[in-house]
């Protein structure tokens, strides 16, 4: 493999800080692994002009809900068509298929579309050109192996991703950093500018109800009706009770740092046990530690009722 670029420590600390103005972003996303990634991609789809997303990528997974990793990424492909058909945006050029399986090993990637596409579009710019936003909200691979194939997009992207627990917490693991070891590992270790959300205790902050999404997605336009549909279905109305939208919390990290509040910290080291540890000598990376639910959900409804409204 090609060696791994080194970025100079000013160079690191400016892509860490969280951004100030409008971005470009592509969104990688498991999307009929439950239902929040639909909920996250409207909402990055509705959040112009401070987002730009120039891509969606099908990220693979594995549940009860499909047979194998590779079901579940054209099973998330076809959900990302049917979120698209609903918001009256062509997926032609802006939709790619993901990993059919994890990462065979510490340095094995899984060639992909998707993977094509993100080195292809970070390798259009210069490294001092402003990064490439890489928001992951499954398991890594896709993202994991465009850096293996292709080390020089660490200096022209940055990736915010939802995975793993709190560093403080007796286990790492939770789903997506479960699902691939391997990516997961790497993503800590290659140097690429990193914004990390953990799950439990920070994006599990995102609950939301059933009265709530009837009151404020439901009657929506067609996309807000969608979004209805499946949490009703999920939930099946279950009486005080809520469910976390937790990949919201990616997509309202780069709308507004103010909701999602974060320090810079060393990158922790993933053991093989699934536990973190830790060692100061290593490069730095930015963690969010806390989720402001409220204004994030306000900004998300305001948007489906404004693109009803206009639609």
């Amino acid at each position: 493999m090609p060696s791994l670029p080194e970025l100079s420590p000013a160079l690191r600390f400016e892509r860490l800080a969280p951004p100030k103005g409008p971005v470009r972003m592509v969104l990688d996303t498991d999307t009929f692994n439950e239902i929040d990634d639909q909920f996250a991609v409207a909402y990055a789809l509705l959040s112009r002009p401070m987002l730009t997303v120039e891509a969606l990528y099908a990220a693979p997974f594995l549940n009860p809900r499909v047979a194998s990793a590779a079901e579940g990424m054209e099973r998330s492909h076809e959900e990302l068509h049917r979120i698209l058909e609903r918001m009256e945006r062509d997926p032609e050029g802006f939709v790619y298929r993901g990993s059919r399986d994890f990462l065979g090993g510490p340095s094995e990637p899984r060639e992909s579309a998707a993977a094509e596409d993100l080195i292809r579009r970070a390798m259009e710019g210069k490294p001092s050109d402003p990064p490439l936003y890489v928001a992951a909200i499954g398991a890594i691979t896709n993202v994991a192996s465009a850096i293996l194939m292709e080390p020089a997009i660490i200096e022209r992207i940055v990736v915010v991703w939802l995975g793993g627990q709190p560093y403080h917490w007796p286990s790492a693991r939770d789903f997506n950093l479960g699902q691939d070891l391997h990516a997961s590992r790497y993503l800590f270790d290659c140097g690429v500018p990193l914004a990390h959300i953990p799950c439990l205790g920070v994006a599990s902050h995102l609950l939301t109800s059933g009265p709530e999404i009837a009151r404020w997605a439901a009657g929506q336009g067609r996309i807000g009706d969608y979004l209805a549909g499946i949490f009703e279905e999920f939930t099946g109305g279950q009486a005080a009770w809520a469910k976390e939208i937790w990949d919201l919390s990616a997509v309202a990290f780069l709308i507004n740092s103010r909701w999602t509040p974060s320090q810079v910290t060393h990158s922790p080291l993933l053991n093989d046990q699934c536990t973190w540890s830790r060692d100061e000598s290593r490069h730095f990376i930015r963690v969010v530690s806390y989720v402001r639910r409220n204004p994030i959900f306000q900004d998300l409804f305001a948007k489906l009722a404004e693109f009803a409204e206009t639609s």
